[in-house]
């Protein structure tokens, strides 16, 4: 197999004394999208905060197209284009949404992009254009998530991880954010996606893992993972349709 973007090489965190992942290993080939499907606290976020930079690595090896990055602080990662929009978002409220999707350029070696990459954002979200002087805090929450997304665009990123993208969101918002995940998957990006709604995560995916418990329980191509008896029973809701007819 060729060299993928990025590999992941029995990852263990922890938060203080309290361990959270255990012995994660992954592969994301270069523009392909990498889904993680798992309930809520099995260890998703925090293995995307450990990818980041945000939180060390307690044990374990993360290289991005070969260069061991494991113990680079976050502004480096930036540097690689390494791109995490965060779980809930967390933009500025305070600051208008063409400041915050600026914010996302804001590495030096971004900055010469940075008109480029905005008017990109713009072209994918229309919206975001009409109130771009509009403070962040003041936007719907499938806005703030089209600007998060857009945000994580603005570092023209090598790779861009999403965690929860559909958090919060009612069920037609759900079905467009995901298809902006596609529109950027469509462009070329690699896409690392992290999410409890298993349903979109495997559609738009290539490949997946399954994470529970803070360790990798099954992983395969995204397909394969659909036609899955456990995944469907577990994250796919199938026995309990199949029950009530």
């Amino acid at each position: 197999m060729s060299e993928p973007l990025l590999q992941v090489e029995d990852l263990e965190a922890a938060y203080g004394a309290v361990q959270v992942v255990w012995g994660v290993s992954l592969r994301v080939a270069e523009g392909q999208v990498v889904g993680m499907i798992g309930p809520n606290g099995a260890g998703k976020t925090t293995t995307l905060n450990v990818l980041a930079g945000l939180l060390p690595a307690k044990k374990g090896k993360v290289t991005l197209r070969g260069e061991d990055i494991t113990r680079d602080p976050p502004h480096e990662r930036a540097k690689h284009q390494i791109s995490l929009i965060p779980e809930e978002r967390q933009l500025w409220p305070r600051m208008t949404v063409e400041e915050n999707l600026l914010m996302g350029s804001f590495p030096v070696n971004l900055r010469r992009k940075a008109a480029e990459n905005l008017n990109r954002a713009y072209q994918m979200f229309p919206r975001l254009k009409e109130r771009r002087a509009q403070l962040a805090g003041t936007l719907s929450g499938g806005e703030q998530q089209m600007c998060a997304i857009g945000r994580g665009l603005m570092a023209d990123p090598l790779l861009l991880m999403l965690d929860e993208p559909s958090l919060g969101l009612a069920p037609m918002l759900v079905e467009e954010i995901f298809r902006f995940v596609r529109e950027i998957a469509a462009q070329g990006v690699t896409i690392l996606l992290a999410g409890q709604n298993a349903n979109y995560t495997l559609q738009v995916s290539d490949y997946c893992y399954v994470m529970e418990t803070g360790r990798i329980t099954m992983a395969g191509p995204s397909a394969a993972l659909r036609a899955n008896d456990h995944v469907q029973r577990a994250y796919l809701g199938v026995a309990e349709e199949n029950g009530k007819r």
